[in-house]
């Protein structure tokens, strides 16, 4: 299979995208697209870029647009990426909640779940009767590849070096056998999380109870900014007054149009009424 991503291929499958996910792929992705999906043709066996577009975009071609979804996301994360948000989660949004012992957190971009996980673990550790508080922490992806490693909780050894061994005794089991290599979170670390499919782009989400803090970070910057406006509004309503929008290092709300108050870089807090 020799076929050849035309421009125009190129553009329709870069309309297919923006629409259905937000995600924005410039001309230089163009290459980065051709060999991304240049496996899925053959593993299809089909004859074209073209051949491809109209089964992702037909008829019965959810499943397949999963596939495609898949394939152009990026999912690189780590345990404890950029802990300035799990510092400010431990010292200052635990304190103003104590009182309650109610939390509810949405991690928008999960990928493959050390950040879900890694929230759990700043929770466990900085709450003494954490079994005695009423914590839920939802994790999301568009992804359902990356989905479904992050609800198994299985790692490689290597993904958790950078972390103090203590910590990794004390929420991790290791493999042993067949198994060898590999680490699990602990239960007490998964009971806290459940892990669903949520595509940013839908108009809803399926959350009933407002949220304390939402992490959405490293992700906004594959979107243009009507649609990094048009999620920050979304995420606004879902934060009670008061609640926390995490976002990236490498973004900033300063070209948004938004409601939030800027506590420090990264960190926006919706308005008490």
């Amino acid at each position: 299979m020799n076929a050849t991503l035309t421009d125009k291929e190129f553009v329709q499958f870069q309309s297919l995208i923006y629409e259905q996910v937000g995600i924005t792929l410039d001309t230089p992705k163009k290459s980065l697209l051709t060999s991304r999906l240049g496996k899925r043709l053959r593993e299809l066996e089909l004859p074209s870029y073209q051949a491809y577009f109209d089964r992702v975009s037909g008829k019965g071609g959810e499943d397949e647009l999963v596939q495609l979804v898949d394939l152009v996301s990026t999912n690189k994360t780590d345990f404890f990426r950029e802990p300035v948000h799990f510092d400010f989660l431990r010292e200052q949004v635990l304190a103003e909640i104590a009182s309650t012992r109610f939390l509810r957190i949405w991690s928008s971009a999960s990928s493959s779940g050390e950040e879900p996980y890694t929230i759990a673990m700043t929770l466990h550790d900085a709450i003494p009767d954490c079994s005695q508080w009423d914590i839920k922490i939802l994790a999301s992806d568009i992804s359902t590849r990356v989905l479904a490693k992050a609800a198994s909780g299985i790692y490689d050894d290597e993904r958790v070096t950078q972390l103090p061994q203590e910590v990794v005794r004390r929420h991790f089991l290791r493999g042993k056998g067949e198994q060898t290599g590999k680490l699990k979170v602990r239960k007490h670390l998964s009971e806290m999380i459940a892990f669903r499919r949520v595509n940013l782009m839908a108009p809803a989400f399926p959350i009933k109870t407002p949220l304390d803090i939402i992490f959405c970070r490293n992700v906004m910057i594959y979107f243009d900014r009507p649609t990094q406006a048009s999620l920050v509004g979304k995420f606004y309503r879902y934060l009670r007054p008061g609640g926390f929008l995490f976002i990236g290092h490498s973004e900033s709300l300063q070209w948004v149009e938004h409601q939030f108050d800027y506590i420090k870089p990264t960190i926006y807090q919706k308005p008490f009424e």
